[in-house]
């Protein structure tokens, strides 16, 4: 069995997209009538997710109003940031609350249709794995830096060209904070995938389709691409 519960991280600013939505968070964007997130907590459900740990913050209570303590059959329980924490102090304090001994993360304003059960199988015991996506221009998420499936490091943003991203899908242990001690504030790409030192650090390579909805271009691909891919079959992959 795969593990049933999850944390998605819906506490961004989203500045980019605020020309074009700036009266909820970033996750809430409409993509075809509803908000973005109705959209990846759906994706969840469907591959398995009984509970979900939201970490919001900017305009937080507006999600917390959205979605309920129950979404798809789920179980939702909001974790509010007081003070921006960054991905990886958002993700830090959210494991916390988690129950399951391995937990997967997603970023609130991303898609990716990658099969969970096949992160589930790339590497049992390794202390994170994040799937990875390969991309014609690099330049905006930076790129990761492979030895087979073990993860060496993360490329700065700016290098044009194709290289494999960082999807925004992440496979945890709940005890890292433990592990990794880190900074009640940090980012976990600079924090921890750039270096992960004594980490296990895995990636799952997908071709699954992939968009991050942070720029008003990548929003407006959303209306259409969203619910075609989310009216697809439900992700299937091997490791």
């Amino acid at each position: 069995m795969i593990p049933a519960e999850a944390v998605v991280l819906a506490g961004g600013l989203g500045t980019r997209l605020r020309p074009v939505v700036s009266d909820v968070p970033k996750p809430l964007a409409p993509v075809a009538g509803r908000p973005f997130l109705f959209w990846l907590l759906e994706a969840l459900a469907r591959q398995g997710i009984a509970r979900v740990v939201l970490a919001n913050g900017y305009m937080g209570d507006r999600i917390e109003q959205d979605v309920g303590p129950r979404f798809a059959g789920m179980n939702i329980l909001h974790v509010r940031e007081e003070v921006p924490l960054g991905t990886g102090g958002a993700l830090w304090a959210a494991l916390g609350q988690c129950r399951e001994d391995r937990v997967f993360a997603l970023n609130g304003d991303t898609w990716l249709g990658v099969s969970l059960a096949a992160m589930a199988e790339e590497a049992p015991s390794a202390d994170l794995v994040l799937a990875v996506r390969r991309v014609e221009d690099r330049s905006r998420f930076g790129s990761m830096r492979l030895d087979g499936n073990r993860v060496l490091g993360l490329a700065e943003k700016g290098a044009s060209g194709e290289g494999l991203v960082n999807g925004g899908v992440y496979l945890l242990r709940r005890d890292l904070p433990e592990r990794r001690p880190m900074p009640e504030v940090f980012n976990l790409e600079t924090g921890v995938l750039a270096e992960p030192g004594p980490l296990d650090v895995r990636a799952h390579v997908t071709q699954a389709p992939f968009l991050d909805i942070g720029t008003p271009e990548d929003h407006r691909a959303a209306q259409t691409l969203i619910p075609a891919w989310a009216a697809g079959p439900v992700p299937r992959e091997t490791a």
